[in-house]
């Protein structure tokens, strides 16, 4: 059985527990409206025979015989004010008359083995009584209550099946987007139809196709990525490959010092690469990493600062770190080390000779520039220069990074809720801003 006709058969019995309910209070309300209702026409039925009998000087014979009729449901007494008995009609079945004693107007009593309604009307003349059997009463107010209540129990099945087809015409869109959910595979996220849903299926088949959206663009960002990364990746290992030939041709001597010294150069160049993909991917949004706890940014930036020293002093270039006060948020502190020490690097790689990276807070929030008196990055391609695998020329020439630095940079922010900016910095160069707010 499938989920929806599960929900089906739920709210089916649901609403069948509730029409029921509503069924039995109705058809109660019914029994006792009818029953009170009968009682009252059977009181103004007693009520009118003993009115009718009041100003007659006597019974008549055609009025005894008809009083006297077995079918008759009623007892009939009456006497004169001097306590003479005028009439009294007999009932098959009922050997006790009715009490000589009368009581004025409507009253229950017990004759014989057998409760009795009475009512008693009295003139100048004569009294009255006039009474009826309670039994024969409920009888009949019973057989009225229960012909009032047939058009419900006949209805009821017709009911339960008209509300079994209302439930399934109102969970067919529903069972539509099922179905054309079920179609759809990893290779196949296109949006869920809409067409023809009420109001209620709205909102939740545009998050659905707002999820399948973001899935299809996260998909086509991984196969991009692995395609990129594998081409990369080919270049080094290859030429890696060659220095490898031409080490073993070599003979000992100042060719083969070259050639080791090329293939250390090759080997430290792939383990960067591989070092950056891996960094790439442990800061991108859903990958498993360390939850965000309290640290210190201006901590972090001088840890970062001693990791970019050595590659700075190399390449001659001088890193200045002010990051004195300390700068308290909530983060990852091995991935904030590392946007760091990328953007430290990249400032070393294209050119610059002198950098600095301040920590400090702006209306509160933390704050981090690093500014560099280099060749700097024209407006154009300032968008750009995040993207994967771009890279940039320095004043030397082409760059051997690995052109994942910014995007590891970007990747790092977004997951901390901060922003990056490029600008134009006062030392010449380009100055790079990542905050929060």
């Amino acid at each position: 059985m499938s989920l929806l006709d599960t929900l089906r058969g739920r709210l089916f019995a649901f609403l069948l527990m509730l029409a029921g309910m509503t069924a039995v209070g109705v058809g109660g309300g019914t029994w006792l409206s009818v029953r009170a209702e009968a009682d009252g026409l059977f009181d103004y039925q007693l009520q009118q025979m003993a009115l009718s009998l009041r100003d007659q000087g006597g019974v008549t014979d055609a009025e005894s015989a008809a009083l006297s009729n077995p079918d008759l449901d009623y007892l009939v007494q009456v006497w004169s004010v001097e306590g003479l008995s005028l009439y009294s009609s007999r009932r098959p079945g009922v050997t006790e008359a009715l009490p000589p004693r009368a009581v004025l107007g409507f009253s229950d009593q017990r004759i014989g083995d057998e409760d009795w309604r009475v009512y008693g009307a009295a003139t100048p003349l004569r009294v009255i009584q006039v009474a009826q059997p309670l039994s024969v009463r409920r009888r009949l107010a019973t057989s009225a209550a229960l012909r009032s209540m047939l058009p419900i129990a006949l209805a009821a099945p017709l009911a339960a099946g008209l509300m079994w087809w209302l439930i399934g015409v109102s969970l067919a869109p529903l069972q539509r987007v099922v179905q054309a959910a079920r179609s759809r595979d990893a290779a196949s996220l296109d949006a869920l139809p809409t067409t023809g849903l009420p109001g209620e299926l709205q909102p939740l088949v545009g998050a659905f196709n707002g999820l399948l959206a973001r899935l299809s663009t996260a998909f086509e960002q991984q196969r991009t990525f692995v395609a990129d990364a594998a081409h990369e990746l080919r270049t080094p290992l290859t030429a890696l490959k060659l220095q490898l030939g031409l080490l073993q041709g070599a003979a000992p001597g100042p060719e083969h010092d070259a050639a080791v010294q090329r293939l250390g150069a090759g080997i430290d160049r792939a383990a960067h690469l591989v070092e950056q993909l891996l960094a790439l991917a442990r800061a991108e949004p859903g990958a498993a990493s360390a939850p965000m706890q309290p640290v210190d940014l201006a901590d972090i930036a001088r840890l970062a600062h001693a990791d970019a020293a050595l590659l700075a002093e190399r390449r001659g270039v001088v890193i200045h770190c002010e990051a004195e006060q300390p700068v308290p948020m909530q983060g990852d502190a091995a991935a904030l080390r590392s946007a760091i020490r990328n953007l430290l690097d990249n400032a070393a790689r294209y050119g610059a000779r002198t950098v600095r990276l301040r920590v400090t807070t702006e209306s509160g929030q933390p704050l981090l520039q690093v500014d560099d008196d280099g060749p700097g990055i024209p407006p154009e391609l300032r968008e750009r220069v995040f993207d994967r695998f771009q890279r940039g020329e320095a004043q030397t020439g082409q760059v051997d990074g690995s052109g994942l630095g910014l995007a590891i940079v970007q990747a790092v922010a977004r997951r901390h809720g901060a922003r990056v900016g490029l600008g134009v910095s006062e030392m010449g160069g380009v100055r790079v801003e990542m905050g929060c707010g």
